[in-house]
């Protein structure tokens, strides 16, 4: 029983193409394509000239328009968007059918444009070739059907003896076969053409790379923001919390709510700002904090207990925008691992801002219970790789009981 299945669908493979409706929609596409050529056929009257000149005339009368439409830059949307509808069909048609990968704009260039008339060309004359077969191919399975009506059908179609005419039907089963199998090869073969013809060029292809990956490292960016700026207010706040419990003054914890409620206001609009920019795609980007602020972030960690000692030197307002803002996040990012890692202990910071370059330099007491971060942690990572996208270099590890953080960014 299980075996009657398996040898229907053994025999009704050969039947699939046939039973596809793109196979249908891609012949039509191939008919709308010759109307043109077929029309001017019939205005210019070429059945009284010799069959050779009628097909010239056929196959290139229309160039010229065709021409003339490929210069048009909105032509290729028009193809492709009818390419999609009648070629590949997907989710709205009766099957799904993968992306051909054509062209979504306008053609830009003449190289576009070239493509785009000789796939008008092509698009033509394997139309006429589909049309001139289809329309014979159904001729022929009419006439076979009543041929002993036809005195002249042996010496027009078929040289068989005159005793055979009673025979002509058995040949409709070739014929039909042999008419579905053409009109699925020129399917395939237009549908093979227009992701060469219609498809974005390599400079359009590039222009979408290069813009996906702004998008990716925009995105990559943004979660590092998110990871900076909600890593250190919860820092901050786990920490002040734990000292207030510690303490148990309550001038202390006046202090420690308000430096928890001062961090967690300034996260929150940092959290708005980049989810406002991802809502918004191409948005301009709000404002980040840079050094020139780098004040307030440290006064954000000495409220949480740590004994910061900061030495700012050089004009920090005239640190371009990009390496401010990466440098606030440098920063940022130490403090938050010294809160994270080794607890209120003593922290020097420098910030030194000169013609050579900005240099940032974090050191902290190691704990002795405590051990070292290590080298893989996200938080270093982040400051290798801002660092390194700006041409700088970022050197993190123990030294002398110390963990010591240095980096060195270029100005120009």
């Amino acid at each position: 029983m299980n075996g009657m299945p398996r040898l229907l669908r053994t025999l009704s493979r050969p039947l699939r193409p046939v039973l596809r409706a793109v196979t249908y929609t891609r012949w039509l596409h191939l008919f709308i394509a010759a109307t043109l050529a077929l029309l001017g056929a019939f205005i210019w009257g070429v059945e009284d000239v010799p069959s050779v000149v009628s097909y010239a005339v056929l196959a290139l009368g229309p160039v010229p328009l065709l021409a003339v439409a490929a210069a048009i830059p909105a032509t290729r949307l028009l193809e492709t968007m009818q390419a999609r509808l009648l070629l590949f069909p997907g989710p709205h048609g009766t099957e799904a059918q993968p992306d051909p990968g054509l062209a979504r704009t306008p053609a830009v260039s003449w190289a576009d444009r070239g493509r785009v008339f000789v796939w008008l060309v092509l698009r033509m004359w394997v139309g006429l070739l589909a049309s001139v077969v289809g329309i014979q191919g159904i001729f022929l399975a009419v006439a076979l059907t009543s041929a002993h009506h036809w005195s002249s059908f042996e010496e027009e179609v078929l040289l068989l003896p005159g005793s055979w005419h009673g025979s002509y039907p058995l040949l409709i089963p070739v014929v039909v076969p042999v008419l579905l199998a053409a009109g699925w090869g020129f399917g395939v073969l237009i549908a093979a053409l227009a992701p060469r013809l219609l498809g974005p060029s390599a400079a359009e292809r590039l222009a979408v790379l290069e813009e996906r990956t702004e998008r990716l490292l925009e995105h990559n960016r943004l979660a590092r923001e998110l990871h900076d700026t909600i890593g250190h207010a919860l820092t901050v706040a786990v920490v002040q919390a734990g000292a207030a419990r510690a303490a148990g003054s309550p001038e202390f914890t006046e202090r420690a709510l308000g430096a928890i409620e001062d961090t967690g206001r300034e996260a929150l609009e940092d959290l708005e700002r980049v989810l406002r920019l991802l809502r918004q795609e191409g948005a301009p980007p709000s404002r980040r904090p840079g050094l020139a602020e780098a004040e307030r972030l440290v006064a954000s960690a000495r409220g949480a207990g740590a004994e910061i000692s900061a030495e700012i030197e050089g004009p920090l307002e005239s640190v371009p925008g990009p390496v401010s803002r990466e440098g606030y996040r440098i920063v940022q990012e130490c403090l938050t691992n010294v809160l994270r890692h080794a607890g209120p202990v003593p922290v020097r910071v420098r910030i030194a801002a000169s013609a050579g370059g900005l240099e940032l330099h974090v050191r902290n007491r190691l704990p002795a219970a405590a051990a070292p971060p290590g080298t893989g942690g996200s938080g270093l990572r982040g400051i290798r790789e801002r660092a390194a996208l700006l041409g700088g270099e970022a050197v993190a590890g123990p030294s002398d009981g110390e963990w010591r953080v240095r980096v060195t960014l270029p100005i120009q």
